[in-house]
């Protein structure tokens, strides 16, 4: 029967698939339907007919036969000629609009745009649609102007000046009337704010809010990175001043209202350059084979008061940015690096899930607690790693990872011996968690990051790469513990009971399409990949084909593309568990110094303890919403900086040669990442002269109609280093034949 039915589905045409589709949409015009469902109702279980059904339904969304909306939701379109929603502006002048009530973008040409901006919120009437050619509409009214402003080096004349941006959405670039400048001098790297674009005029005018300072300078360029992202580089006066008013003293009566663990043994595990402490570690044995382990959290919600100048700086920043060279923290430092932070041989006060569990690491009891504890050793993770793996503690893998390496047979070396063993306790018990996680459908994501050696000017000198060991997962293990029993505890009620409002992170199941595109790709390595089944089978398929990656010169390629087949985790009031790490209920708890939604859980864990009543959901879900817009900002603004530095490091090495790996592939060339480095630059298909080439998207590969080369992703290549652009971030390879 089920043979039957897959060669069936093999024979379906295209022209009875789009019969299918719209028989189905049309005869259920409110429904909508998941892919998942719609694979269900029509009997498509062969991987060849769902392909063609995603791409009939491509079609239908291009022909506004029906809408998307969710992503991967569809139903059939209700048409209207006038809309309102958000104008995408495209340096090519081709901008597109993309409407509330959802579905594709709608193409407005720059004659129709208004001089609307990107971001803005307009409203658009539909133009009459011809045969074969896109929809497209023109902009009636500029509701809400973004507050949008620009960024990039300045170039003064005679009588006037002009900006010089590398930003995307605008075709030209800005003109500034010299009284305008604000002091700013030819080459300067400024900010500047459109203040009007004339309808007759082609380009717009703009004044100079901020001086940055010098192109090419390393602080410049830091700030301008932050700038160009709308990300803040400097704390208000008045919230420093706030900041500074904060009594670093604990009263003896707030000490007494808390539970006192501070002649637990406590320690932090951070990297080399942290200074900010928000999470220590204590443990001690309590019985034979039981150990209570502590999940010490800065209580930052005990000096920032919600509503007060230093939480409304606090929640706009939404969190700490980490560029190469800097950190940006969203607290003031007399908070992040001082009082709150858990520095050791002081009292601090923390926010604390306290563990009793045995030798399993198997939880048999737990509470939370406002405590005062005091740190006996601060740990940076190569001391850690270095005392497991100087008693045969650390994984086998570790000993092949970069770095160096303790010889368990040196006599001569002597740890920090009072410690070890609760460290190696604490490895050992997190090595358990982390295979139950595993067991249950965690999805094994372990890649390397690249870091710089920079001098004190910010120089960059070398490159290395940060590798999760065993001192890193310990840490993160208890960590997840205590974020996902904090969450169950909120989140999981009895039947027929409604659960408290809370901050949860989530993260939803990659999507069919991403993995049957990822499935198709890993092949051209030998690995396999099963895209459909149960949540936990494919999880399962993911983790072994990641394994099989490891031995492969691809692996990080690989990696990087599974990563994008992935949805990214936000924050939500409305849980829907976390796929990525396999819990039904996951909050963030453990670092309100650099997150703010984890100072948002910390609230709400007291108010409820207290016996507080819910809060109101729609205020709460704004704030995770803004919280999750902002952590996506704060990691673009980190991968400029990232990339920024590795321009600068390979601008002394033109004419050089590397082997590289072929990571990307588009219309207009190749990107190919140096294997050694990790350094990404890009190949022009105008360099690529010996042939007539054509992009197969669906292969991601270009192909030779001639001599019929190929280049795909993957693929081992010999490049040069033909150019260095650091005003555009950008490196220029050339293929060595």
């Amino acid at each position: 029967m089920s043979k039957g039915k897959n060669k069936t589905a093999k024979r379906i045409t295209r022209k009875q698939m789009t019969a299918m589709l719209e028989s189905l949409f049309g005869c259920h015009p409110t429904e909508k339907y998941e892919l998942k469902d719609i694979f269900r109702i029509l009997n498509l279980d062969t991987h060849p007919s769902k392909m063609l059904c995603m791409e009939v339904l491509d079609d239908l969304l291009q022909e506004d036969i029906i809408a998307e909306k969710p992503r991967y939701t569809y139903g059939l379109k209700l048409q209207s000629q006038r809309l309102e929603g958000i104008f995408n502006r495209k340096a090519n002048g081709k901008n597109t609009f993309t409407p509330d009530e959802g579905g594709q973008p709608i193409l407005i040409a720059e004659r129709n745009s208004l001089h609307a901006m990107d971001g803005d919120r307009v409203k658009v009437s539909m133009m009459a649609r011809r045969r074969n050619h896109v929809r497209e509409g023109q902009v009636t009214e500029i509701v809400k102007r973004a507050d949008r402003q620009f960024v990039g080096r300045v170039e003064v004349s005679r009588d006037l000046a002009f900006l010089l941006t590398e930003d995307r959405t605008l075709a030209n670039d800005i003109l500034i009337p010299r009284h305008n400048l604000r002091g700013a001098k030819n080459g300067d790297k400024v900010i500047v704010k459109i203040v009007e674009w004339p309808s007759h005029a082609k380009n717009p005018i703009g004044r100079v809010v901020e001086v940055l300072g010098q192109s090419g300078e390393n602080e410049t360029e830091m700030h301008a990175i932050l700038a160009e992202f709308g990300l803040p580089y400097k704390y208000p006066q008045q919230v420093e001043d706030a900041a500074n008013r904060i009594s670093d003293q604990i009263p003896e009566e707030e000490i007494r209202r808390r539970e006192d663990m501070r002649d637990v043994m406590t320690f932090t595990i951070d990297p080399r350059d942290a200074k900010d402490f928000d999470d220590a570690i204590s443990i001690r044995k309590v019985s034979t084979r039981m150990w209570e382990v502590g999940v010490h959290i800065a209580d930052v919600s005990h000096y920032v008061t919600e509503g007060s100048i230093i939480d409304r700086e606090a929640q706009k920043r939404g969190t700490s940015v980490y560029l190469v060279d800097r950190t940006i923290p969203m607290l003031p430092e007399r908070l992040c690096n001082n009082i709150c932070s858990l520095r050791p041989d002081e009292d601090k006060l923390t926010y604390s899930v306290i563990f009793l569990m045995d030798e399993q690491a198997v939880v048999k009891d737990w509470h939370l607690a406002k405590t005062v504890t005091r740190s006996n050793r601060r740990f940076i993770y190569e001391e850690v790693q270095q005392v497991l793996e100087a008693h045969g503690e650390a994984s086998p893998e570790d000993y092949d990872n970069p770095g160096d390496h303790v010889d368990p047979e040196r006599p001569e070396y002597e740890p920090a011996e009072h410690f070890a063993t609760e460290l190696i306790t604490l490895n050992r018990m997190a090595k358990h968690l982390r295979q139950r996680r595993f067991q249950n459908g965690a999805v094994d994501f372990d890649r390397q990051e690249t870091r710089f050696d920079i001098d004190a000017e910010g120089k960059p000198l070398g490159v290395y790469f940060k590798v999760a060991k065993d001192a890193n997962k310990l840490v993160e293990e208890f960590m997840l513990l205590a974020n996902r029993t904090v969450a169950e505890s909120i989140g999981k009620v009895g039947k027929n009971k409604t659960p408290k409002v809370f901050v949860y992170r989530i993260h939803d199941q990659p999507d069919q399409e991403k993995l049957m595109k990822l499935s198709e790709f890993v092949v051209k390595f030998g690995l396999r990949l099963k895209p459909t089944g149960s949540t936990s089978a494919v999880s399962q398929s993911i983790n072994k084909m990641l394994h099989e990656a490891k031995k492969t010169k691809a692996q990080n390629l690989i990696e990087m593309v599974t990563l994008r087949a992935m949805m990214k985790a936000k924050y939500s009031t409305e849980n829907i568990g976390h796929y990525g790490l396999a819990f039904d209920y996951y909050t963030h708890f453990t670092s309100p110094i650099r997150r703010y939604p984890d100072l948002m859980v910390h609230r709400l864990l007291y108010r409820y303890a207290e016996g507080g009543r819910s809060v109101m959901k729609s205020k709460w879900e704004e704030q995770c919403e803004h919280a999750s817009a902002m952590e996506q900002t704060a990691a673009l603004a980190e991968r400029a900086s990232i990339k920024y530095k590795e321009v600068e490091f390979m601008q002394d090495r033109i004419g050089q040669e590397y082997d590289g790996t072929i990571s990307g592939v588009t219309e207009y060339g190749l990107y190919v990442e140096i294997n050694e480095n990790k350094c990404e630059g890009f190949v022009p298909l105008r360099d690529l002269d010996d042939d007539y080439y054509e992009f197969d998207e669906r292969n991601y590969c270009l192909w030779g109609r001639r001599y019929h080369n190929r280049y795909s992703l993957g693929d081992e290549v010999r490049i040069k280093i033909a150019s260095a652009n650091l005003e555009r971030k950008q490196l220029n390879f050339a293929l060595v034949k």
